[in-house]
């Protein structure tokens, strides 16, 4: 293989519909206007959290994984990129299809550079816990947003495996991760629900010897469990009274695998969330996953009363999938959603609350505590955006409740913070689909990290959204 195929995805313009967005240059401020009628189909891209696990066990991995479907947003690149570093060939051909020729469980190489993971907490923590059982040293860094945020729930679990860290204060990064000559297998406890957390320490596992066990109090997302047992490594969970023991073999030889990468439900939330609120919409959302870890949203919309439907169930790849059509509802009414619905849908609750305003009565989401630290406080961020829109918000340090206006009465005419948050951008422009008078964000740049092709796709569907200046 020649070394400009190996490097072509650096090249790579990310497919868009209009002018593409960047995540880390000018700030692109955009506005959303009182739309009506969306409608036809939605392909949204590929699943984020797929696409991370499919290049990262790609890489360890004995052999050539070939993934179509992949997220190519700038998130999944930077994962890209890193897994190159690391002495993987990632290849993207014409089509869209993406290669990974592996080097192996432990056969990571020392990175030339430092591993710039953009935005994305899920990346860089994954990776670092693929390279802790390496004998080699990696500096890490992210954009000012992922930069702020706490490393430490990662690289306290993976010191037990023999790996080091050191970072900036409140266990930030950049940071310096020297990774286990001899590493020890590990049985951890994970404190709060994390799929980053629990994903990180089996990926650590795989080059640890003996059997390295992950507990879980409550489930979160299992991408990581089913996509290992696909590449061949031994892996068992088991429901206890301790919760979720997830039994991992170590040091197995990864088996290549071709990969067709469901679309992602938490991209798929802003069209259906956008559908149900905008006046006569009827959209079709094709070739979701639905796997149970993921799929709260949906699940939390429908006991609200929204007008969503699965057609076309099925199994793809061992993850179940479905075409959702979504309609729009203007008698929604609020619900307490479940404490422990949280893990399911932790990335929703932003466009959740943006179609709560919309619902009558209270929407009350609780142990929502890992808000406070994904790309932005979220909960804060939301709050403050959806008061300046008329919205009345409660909130707690891990909770909140939405006082819904219902249809009709949302006064809008707010710009709202995005904070370098691709979810809460797009959370307020769903909102101004419906309210009484625009809504602003400040920059919808950041959106880029997980859907570059969000703007032109919500066009297509014939929601109002443009740029501003």
């Amino acid at each position: 293989m020649d070394a400009r195929r190996c490097l072509r995805y650096q090249a790579f313009d990310l497919p868009t519909k209009g002018t593409p967005m960047s995540g880390h240059g000018t700030p692109i401020p955009m506005i959303a206007h009182r739309s009506s009628g969306l409608s036809g189909t939605a392909d949204v891209p590929g699943d984020k959290s797929i696409s991370h696990r499919a290049l990262i066990l790609g890489a360890m991995a004995v052999g050539e994984t070939v993934v179509s479907g992949l997220l190519e947003g700038q998130d999944v690149l930077d994962t890209a990129k890193a897994m190159q570093a690391f002495g993987a060939e990632v290849t993207r051909d014409e089509d869209g299809t993406w290669r990974i020729h592996g080097v192996g469980v432990g056969g990571f190489g020392e990175p030339d550079q430092v591993i710039d993971c953009g935005n994305s907490g899920t990346g860089v923590r994954l990776i670092m816990g693929a390279m802790a059982t390496c004998p080699i040293t990696a500096t890490f860094t992210g954009d000012a947003s992922l930069n702020k945020r706490p490393m430490a729930r990662v690289t306290d679990p993976l010191a037990l495996f023999g790996t080091q860290a050191v970072g900036r204060s409140a266990g930030r990064l950049p940071m310096t991760i020297v990774g286990a000559a001899e590493p020890l297998p590990v049985r951890y406890t994970v404190p709060v629900p994390s799929a980053q957390v629990k994903s990180a320490v089996l990926l650590a596992g795989l080059n640890a010897p003996g059997q390295t066990i992950v507990i879980e109090q409550e489930a979160t997302r299992d991408h990581t469990e089913r996509m290992l047992e696909g590449f061949g490594a031994t892996i068992t969970t088991e429901v206890t009274d301790e919760g979720r023991v997830i039994t991992l073999q170590g040091q197995p030889e990864l088996r290549p695998q071709t990969i067709d990468v469901p679309r992602d439900p938490s991209s798929a939330a802003f069209p259906v969330c956008a559908a149900l609120i905008t006046e006569g919409s009827d959209i079709l959302v094709p070739n979701i996953g639905l796997n149970p870890t993921r799929a709260g949203l949906f699940t939390t919309l429908r006991e609200m009363g929204a007008d969503l439907t699965y057609e076309n169930e099925r199994q793809e790849g061992g993850e179940p999938v479905a075409d959702l059509r979504a309609r729009f509802s203007p008698n929604l009414k609020g619900i307490e959603v479940p404490h422990e619905r949280a893990a399911s849908m932790i990335d929703e609750y932003p466009v959740l609350s943006a179609v709560a305003a919309y619902a009558e009565g209270q929407t009350v989401m609780r142990g929502v505590k890992e808000l406070r630290v994904k790309e932005s406080d979220r909960i804060e961020a939301m709050a403050t955006g959806l008061r300046a829109n008329g919205i009345e918000v409660e909130e707690g340090e891990d909770w909140w409740i939405v006082h819904g206006k219902g249809f009709g009465n949302v006064a809008g005419g707010a710009t709202c913070a995005s904070h370098l948050d691709h979810r809460i951008a797009m959370s307020f422009l769903v909102l101004g689909l419906a309210s009484n008078a625009p809504v602003r964000v400040d920059d919808g740049g950041p959106i880029a990290t997980s859907f570059p092709i969000f703007e032109g796709l919500m066009a297509d569907l014939g929601a109002d959204i443009r740029r501003e200046g």
